[in-house]
């Protein structure tokens, strides 16, 4: 078993940046009615540990580290986003900020996903990334490493304003702006946000530079608030980009 999780390791490269754009693909989700899929991260937290989490995951989600306040809740035995709860688990899945990505490209607007990374904040607002990685030349994905290996501090963002966070660098088309921005404000009002800093033509974004003729995006990753739990000292596992669901079934947090 050990060896045929190893010996692709080759093909697997890339992986990650195909997810995206296949997810992106899937997202279905059309803001002018409040229908149709969409792209969510898969958390599996111990049953017995969840009303815990709750709370360590309460902070994020109210000082608005996240890509929405909708999330969705399963059991053991129950499917979420085509996977079933083992027992003893209890499923969260949070919006993943792949919901842009989508929306963009049924706007027709194209978006290239560049960097996942560590973004720092200080007095509340975003100051330059610390760590990136590239997706098309990485095999797992970037919020996965960061969260596993303990590199972040959203909940000391959202206590005190300044740590780091989970944060996703793209870059769009100069031209696009306008329809951008209106497609990123209909999400918005639909409850799935996620922009961070959209920056201005050819201008570097936190530290990081821009293609001529292009804009960079700083979204929010959609596992900041799973990270705060596991700062806490809760055994978490994650599956980044794990599936699409239905937005009907997406409740908001605060109703767990």
């Amino acid at each position: 078993m050990e060896e045929l999780k190893s010996a692709l390791v080759g093909d697997k490269v890339g992986f990650v940046i195909s997810k995206i754009e296949l997810l992106a693909f899937q997202t279905s989700f059309d803001w002018e009615i409040g229908s149709g899929q969409v792209p969510v991260n898969g958390s599996l937290f111990p049953k017995e540990e969840f009303k815990k989490a709750l709370e360590s995951l309460s902070d994020a989600f109210k000082a608005g580290i996240c890509v929405s306040e909708l999330a969705a809740l399963a059991h053991e035995g129950e499917r979420l986003a085509g996977v079933t709860v083992p027992e003893g688990k209890i499923s969260l899945a949070t919006v993943c900020s792949i919901i842009i990505n989508g929306a963009l490209l049924k706007a027709g607007i194209p978006m290239d996903s560049r960097f996942g990374g560590l973004l720092q904040i200080r007095n509340q607002k975003p100051l330059r990334f610390v760590e990136l990685i590239e997706y098309a030349g990485s095999s797992l994905d970037p919020s996965e490493v960061f969260i596993t290996s303990r590199m972040t501090s959203v909940g000391e963002v959202a206590r005190e304003g300044a740590g780091k966070v989970l944060a996703n660098f793209r870059e769009i088309p100069a031209l696009c702006r306008p329809l951008a921005e209106k497609v990123i404000s209909g999400l918005k009002q639909a409850g799935l946000g996620g922009l961070l800093v959209m920056g201005d033509t050819s201008q570097s974004v936190c530290e990081i530079p821009v293609e001529l003729n292009k804009i960079g995006i700083i979204l929010l990753g959609g596992l900041n608030p799973v990270a705060a739990a596991v700062e806490a000292g809760l055994e978490v596992e994650n599956t980044a980009m794990s599936g699409v669901i239905e937005f009907e079934n997406l409740i908001r947090f605060w109703e767990m």
